[in-house]
């Protein structure tokens, strides 16, 4: 998906991070809605939608034994502020009612990164923090600044996580971070009465996907809003077509350039890209008017009256500029449906999230991250909205609507095949600045189409990077 960037959706902040600890600022028309910008709003999933559910992998998670830390104080790091700080208030006052704990908390918002490495360096450092950038914490990690992860913990990741959460946070064979806080960026909306008129209904797959697109087209309705004037939107397409056709573990390679990018494989992706991106016809003002629509724009002519699409793909951030932008209602006028399988994967999920590291091993330090493995510290926050947490042993009915249960469905679904966001993984130079490396890549291609003149562009931006 894009460069490091949070909350830059419709009221929300935004700005991005550059390289995984430096950071430069970008307006919010611009940069992209952070990994964490989750929906609370009641919609529901017309597929596979978990309503009624009660648990997302079992709920058989217990109770962390934790010891009793009176007069201990935890210093904690995150990027959150306001509601979200709030929120996490009562995750920290659930840990607190436990051991007699005093946690500090401290929010830097999208300086998290920065912030953690001044205090790495110049001493006052926090026992934990939360970074929403594995490139980051993979960096820390082989500098030594921050601390593998103790048994106690480790113990609580296998008791409540499918193993490629715990692949996520290992460097170099120890794992240094687990996710706790998790966003679903395969959520494809859709307006409800778009599909009525033209009678049709969700696709499972990309060639049902297109039969729809050309069902509604011949019905008068323009299928397809895409907010190309985001490059970081099209890098969010590509990753979904990829992690379907080409997998996990390609998809891992990709990611950090181990396998170029004029692979048979990317040429698959783009290949199946502009089965859409080169019809005029499926896309809302066609390929010039997606290049000058921003992500914003493309979701809001999604549902207003009168829609100018039928459906946009977006991560499950969408949920709340349709809220605020139109009078669609999430769960009766707009839905989502699990972004169609390009491929043999059918059942991923692509995304972001907080991953919670240590920079000590104290006891207290290792004790508040293995409260934050735990269902229980999930939901004390879950309640509240605005929350997904990956942790399979937490409850659907932990959430408090439809939609927030579908997404943590599909989250914890995808167990192995959940993948984190390729390009907040890559450099920023190319994978998170405008009018360059993938962005522009990606625009030009949606422009001209042209299959292996990206490929090759896109592997010439590439190769001028330092990739972890």
């Amino acid at each position: 998906m894009g460069a490091r960037s949070h909350r830059s959706v419709t009221a929300v902040a935004a700005v991005g991070l550059a390289s995984g600890l430096a950071l430069a600022g970008c307006s919010s028309s611009t940069s992209k809605p952070s990994a964490n910008s989750s929906t609370s709003s009641a919609a529901t999933s017309a597929a596979g939608s978990a309503t009624g559910s009660s648990s997302a992998g079992g709920g058989t998670g217990s109770a962390p034994a934790l010891p009793d830390l009176s007069g201990k104080t935890i210093q904690v790091l995150a990027e959150w502020s306001g509601q979200e700080q709030q929120d996490f208030q009562k995750v920290i006052d659930a840990f607190t009612a436990k051991t007699h704990a005093k946690v500090a908390y401290q929010g830097a918002g999208d300086q998290t990164p920065t912030v953690l490495r001044s205090k790495l360096a110049g001493g006052g450092a926090p026992d934990v923090a939360l970074l929403a950038q594995p490139g980051a914490i993979a960096q820390f990690a082989k500098a030594g600044q921050i601390k593998p992860l103790a048994s106690n913990v480790i113990a609580a990741i296998d008791a409540n996580y499918d193993p490629g959460w715990k692949k996520l946070g290992t460097v170099n064979g120890q794992v240094y971070s687990i996710m706790f806080k998790a966003a679903n960026k395969s959520t494809f909306w859709y307006n409800t009465a778009q599909f009525q008129q033209a009678g049709v209904t969700p696709p499972k797959s990309w060639t049902d996907f297109l039969k729809d697109c050309q069902t509604l087209s011949d019905a008068g309705i323009t299928p397809v809003s895409v907010g190309g004037a985001d490059g970081w939107t099209l890098t969010d397409w590509f990753e979904n077509v990829y992690l379907s056709q080409a997998g996990p573990d390609n998809y891992d390679k990709l990611a950090h350039h181990q396998i170029p990018w004029t692979d048979p494989t990317v040429i698959q992706a783009l290949t199946t890209l502009k089965q859409l991106f080169g019809n005029d016809q499926f896309l809302a003002g066609g390929k010039s008017g997606a290049l000058q629509t921003s992500f914003n724009d493309s979701v809001t002519q999604t549902f207003k009256n009168p829609a100018k699409a039928a459906m946009v793909y977006e991560g499950d951030f969408s949920g709340s500029v349709i809220t605020s932008t139109t009078s669609a209602k999430l769960g009766t006028d707009a839905k989502f449906f699990p972004f169609p399988a390009a491929g043999a994967t059918t059942n991923f999920v692509d995304g972001g999230g907080d991953a919670a590291l240590a920079t000590n091993a104290n006891p207290a330090t290792m004790a508040f991250i293995q409260f934050l493995a735990s269902p229980e510290a999930a939901e004390a926050w879950a309640a509240a909205g605005g929350f997904v947490s990956p942790n399979k042993n937490v409850p659907m009915t932990a959430y408090p609507d439809d939609t927030t249960r579908a997404e943590a469905q599909m989250l914890v679904g995808a167990g192995d095949a959940f993948r984190f966001d390729m390009s907040d993984q890559a450099p920023v130079g190319f994978g998170g600045t405008k009018g360059a490396g993938e962005w522009k890549d990606l625009q030009s291609f949606l422009s001209s189409g042209d299959v292996n003149g990206t490929a090759a562009q896109l592997e010439k931006d590439a190769a001028k990077e330092t990739w972890q």
